[in-house]
């Protein structure tokens, strides 16, 4: 590839960024960046060391204290944080329950685009990054943003799947409502479309499909840089 490209994902919980960044990062021989990840890791690192969530002043006051190292392989895209693995447990209902308050610290939004932007820099080729804020915040001048929706009731359905069953439909439908309110109302870098962004509605797509257009789009662009 001649020149680094970086691919701006966007959207929404259950729009299908995960699964279509990792695919597209594969195909194109990219690199991967699961930002929401990063702040689901540090999220971990304040519940494990006590400080209370909700309190702003005292999450900003830790924000510069875990050290984050994200893998970039999109087959393997583990995750650290003070040199332990920590891929499964930011997964946990605890962490995605506080995640929103969290990432809505300025401090913390602050810190973790420095380390996005360092781990973009040191993509060879380029890199995919998904998250809510990339095409807008993050990488403003990204070589191609993708934007992801769905309905509500395919993001729900998709979520329960993923959470093995073990949360109806209904109670996924409505905790993604609010944590889209939560994210799109946050003051700093809220989840938002680019102007610039190309929407994809996945709702009645396959994943196949979804990776396909994206990786159309992206080589459409490299060809005209």
């Amino acid at each position: 590839m001649a020149h680094p490209v970086i691919v701006a994902i966007d959207g929404p919980s259950g729009t299908g960024k995960s699964s279509t960044s990792r695919a597209v990062a594969a195909k194109l021989g990219l690199s991967y960046l699961d930002t929401g990840a990063q702040y689901r890791a540090v999220t971990w690192w304040m519940l494990r060391n006590g400080v209370d969530v909700n309190d702003p002043l005292a999450v900003a006051d830790c924000a510069g204290k875990p050290v984050i190292v994200s893998g970039t392989d999109p087959a393997a895209p583990a995750i650290s944080v003070d040199g332990e693995d920590v891929t499964g447990p930011i997964r946990t209902q605890e962490v995605t329950a506080a995640v929103s308050a969290v990432s809505a610290v300025p401090e913390v939004r602050t810190r973790m685009v420095e380390v996005q932007r360092a781990a973009a820099a040191a993509a060879g080729a380029g890199i995919v990054v998904e998250g809510r804020d990339i095409g807008t915040t993050v990488f403003p001048r990204a070589t191609v943003k993708i934007f992801l929706t769905a309905s509500a009731e395919a993001r729900a359905a998709r979520r329960s799947g993923e959470l093995g069953g073990t949360q109806s439909v209904a109670v996924t439908q409505a905790a993604l409502a609010k944590r889209d309110a939560a994210d799109s109302g946050r003051t700093t870098s809220p989840l938002a479309k680019a102007d610039d962004a190309i929407e994809v509605d996945t709702t009645d797509l396959t994943l196949e499909q979804v990776v396909e257009r994206v990786v159309n789009l992206v080589e459409e662009k490299r060809t005209a840089l």
